[in-house]
């Protein structure tokens, strides 16, 4: 039978993540016993199932109670709040700003807590926000739960992403984290359908608290939220030895095969070493600039198409519904390129290829005219950046080493790019429309600057795996015990990054 175990594990068990060349993977290993590749793929089929959809749901209920105001705003929120002037972009720039500060905080707290209670504490509390936010009176009291919003939003994201790390390989990452990463683009859908079904409840609720519109979106949008927050501990574990849909031989497997690749144990803590070697490492500020920029288009589109279309010409029902489709398209497109980039064991390529879809829809969104041209061209532009989120985000994760430096990691690469919401915002000015050139050349920059840094990466990782495979960079190990050469982690001469 084939095994999975490396025959050299014990001689290489202090090497860092990835270490490991993908052929030394063939023969028995002498530190624990074999398991053969069917038993393997039963484990990680079992963890999908249990792992992926529950962890999209609570993704696409987050970023859909993130951008719920969007749909709010052409469904009276602007004339009720008093929106005039810049307040709504005021009000969605602070949650990005509150978002990004919590991010890595968020993500150690996580590391210590566990994912299985934190994750699904942090969910109930933006449903709890989405829900009050159905009952606020004046501008400064939006303010107020965006605030809060970004405060239980900011470690969602990066939790999720260090959380599905810790129980699939690098090979395996790209593509799980592109499905729920692509409950985003679902969540547009969703949004797009909920908000025009919601809008449309007659007017209810005690006297002073008439719920009606849009303060329905937000109120039972929240309410779901809630529920599968509630739901969330009993189907997720706090680590692959504790879940429950696995064999003791399989809850083995699982935490074995994880532990041998990232050569760390599941339960280190974090130190600040871990830290320091999560923001100095050039390949996450590849990352980090690039889902900056890609961040500028997702969040753009996702808190402002309903706007875009309605400016187009279609009417705010029909500009909901007008979403959906584009929604779909962007969520489909993602999952499929994470699957083929994790089959072929590369990122940096698929991120540099879809940007040219991105720079060709903004291109003809500021320069193109016809609504039925620019209506496709919002596609171009949804379906090319969606991808670059999971991409640049398992990028990351991927070519960082041990549990503790890849929640640091996730943590800031997500935190870095969180600030092109917050420019994403500001793109889409009321004084810029109705034809919005300025965003529009905005996003188009974004668009080829992410193709320049996804091309950058890919030469930067090529040249760094090439000085490492002729030894020059094997003065490194010079005088360290053997657990300081294991602490290494991607500045281990042996470390290969993925492309």
């Amino acid at each position: 039978m084939a095994t999975i175990q490396d025959a050299d594990e014990k001689q290489q068990g202090c090497l860092p993540e990835a270490v490991v060349s993908e052929d030394s993977k063939s023969s028995d290993s002498v530190e624990s016993p074999s398991w053969t590749v069917e038993e393997e793929t039963v484990v990680r089929r079992k963890l999908d199932r249990q792992l992926v959809p529950m962890v999209t749901i609570l993704y696409l209920l987050c970023f859909l109670d993130r951008i719920n105001i969007g749909n709010a705003r052409i469904q009276g929120m602007t004339e009720d709040l008093n929106l005039i002037g810049y307040r709504f972009n005021i009000a969605t720039s602070i949650f990005y700003v509150i978002y990004l500060l919590v991010e890595v905080p968020s993500n150690i707290l996580l590391k210590r807590i566990g994912p299985r209670w934190y994750i699904p504490a942090l969910v109930f509390g933006f449903g709890v926000v989405s829900i009050a936010t159905a009952f606020v009176k004046t501008y400064e009291q939006l303010i107020g739960v965006r605030v809060l919003l970004g405060v239980f939003e900011g470690g969602t994201f990066p939790g999720i992403a260090f959380f599905l790390s810790s129980f699939y390989k690098r090979e395996e990452l790209y593509f799980r984290v592109g499905i729920y990463v692509s409950s985003a683009s679902l969540a547009g859908a969703f949004g797009g359908l909920l908000a025009a079904g919601f809008s449309q409840i007659p007017e209810w609720g005690v006297a002073g608290s008439r719920l009606h519109t849009w303060r329905n979106i937000f109120f039972f949008e929240g309410i779901l939220t809630v529920i599968a927050a509630a739901v969330a501990p009993f189907i997720l574990p706090q680590t692959p030895d504790t879940s429950k849909v696995l064999t003791a031989r399989e809850r083995w497997i699982a935490a074995e095969r994880i532990r041998l690749e990232h050569k760390a144990s599941a339960h280190e803590k974090v130190e600040f070493r871990h830290v320091k070697r999560a923001v100095t490492n050039i390949n996450n500020y590849v990352c980090a600039a690039g889902f900056f920029f890609i961040n500028i288009t997702v969040q753009g589109l996702s808190v402002f198409l309903p706007t875009i279309l309605t400016e187009i010409g279609y009417r705010s029902l029909t500009a909901q519904y007008y979403s959906v489709p584009v929604y779909v398209a962007a969520s489909l497109i993602a999952i499929a390129v994470g699957y083929i980039s994790d089959k072929t064991r590369m990122r940096g390529i698929y991120l540099a290829v879809f940007t040219f879809l991105g720079i060709t829809g903004f291109g003809l969104l500021r320069w193109g005219t016809g609504s039925h041209l620019k209506y496709a061209a919002v596609y171009l532009c949804a379906v090319g950046a969606f991808p670059g989120g999971p991409g640049f985000l398992s990028w990351g994760i991927n070519n960082a080493a041990g549990p503790s430096v890849r929640a640091v990691s996730s943590g800031y690469i997500v935190s870095l790019g969180t600030a092109g919401g917050i420019l994403a915002v500001w793109a889409y000015l009321p004084s810029d429309g109705p034809n919005f050139p300025i965003g529009h050349s905005i996003n188009f920059a974004a668009q080829v600057v992410a193709l320049f840094l996804s091309t950058f990466g890919i030469l930067y990782c090529l040249r760094e795996n090439r000085i490492r495979a002729r030894g020059g960079r094997d003065h490194r190990l010079v005088g360290l015990t053997e657990e300081e050469k294991a602490d290494l982690g991607y500045r281990h001469p042996d470390f290969r990054y993925i492309i």
